[in-house]
This record gives C-alpha cells, structure tokens and sequence, in this order.
C-alpha cells in the first residue's frame, strides 16, 4: 500500500484525540493577554524512563476502554510501540501499572492496578500545582499593560 494509499485511510478514521499541555485554560487576572506559560511537566524513573501528560493520557484510554489496542488505535500508536512503553515503564518503576486478562477478542482487556491508579493521581496532581503556580508567576514577572 503506497503513501497516498495509507494517508487517505487515515484521513477516514476518527480524528485523534488531542495530545498537548493543557497549560493555561482560564488566564489569571493582571496577565499579558496575549502572553501564556506553557509547561512540560515529566517524572523521569530509574534516570531514562519518562512520564508526562501524553503517557498520563494513554494511561487513562487504556483504562477507560479496558484495553491496550483500543487506546493505542484512539491515539494512532501500534499495539506493539504501546506494549513496549508500558513494559519499559514497569520495569522502570518496579511495579505493574496494569493489570492484563489474556483471552483475545472481547474476553481480554487492561485495567490499571492500584498502585498504577496512584502514581497517575499523583503525577496528575503534582502537574496541577506546578501549572498553578507558573501561571502565578507569570502573571508577576509578565503583567497586562496598563
């Protein structure tokens, strides 16, 4: 299947989920209008593994459908490069972020474990104080004018 091929049936499927920082939604008062923070925020384990928003993101699909291909296909990854990630991420962390039930189609799925469940709260709200308070200082070190 040629380029062309591929592009047209990728144009048929559903749009992806949008993947990005959700940096500044409702601006603070006294800040620049046309000025916003925009943050990455990761959690690196064992030196080489990271975690941010976008991996949050799948994580949450994976859980919400109840299964890897399901949220692989939402955000146009392979089965294979998601598989990958999460194991890569487990070993890292020393603890399984899923619990898996073998039994291919419509016997089989993904759920996150408690401890996943966790560590996504965790790095959910960590990301919610640092947004809070880098727009707190942007809108001191950038006011509106005046």
């Amino acid at each position: 299947m040629g380029r062309r091929a591929r592009r047209d049936m990728r144009s048929r499927r559903e749009p992806r989920p949008e993947v990005r920082d959700e940096a500044v939604q409702a601006r603070p008062a006294g800040m620049h209008p046309t000025l916003a923070p925009k943050l990455k925020v990761w959690v690196v384990l064992a030196d080489q593994v990271q975690f941010g928003y976008g991996r949050a993101q799948l994580l949450r699909a994976i859980d919400d459908l109840g299964s890897i291909r399901k949220a692989a296909a939402q955000f146009g990854m392979s089965y294979r490069r998601v598989w990958g990630y999460l194991q890569e991420l487990e070993a890292a962390a020393g603890f399984p972020f899923l619990a898996r039930r073998v039994g291919g189609w419509g016997h089989g799925g993904a759920a996150l474990t408690p401890e996943g469940r966790a560590f996504l709260t965790q790095y959910e709200a960590f990301r919610d104080q640092v947004e809070t308070l880098a727009q707190q200082h942007f809108a001191v070190c950038f006011p509106a004018p005046r």
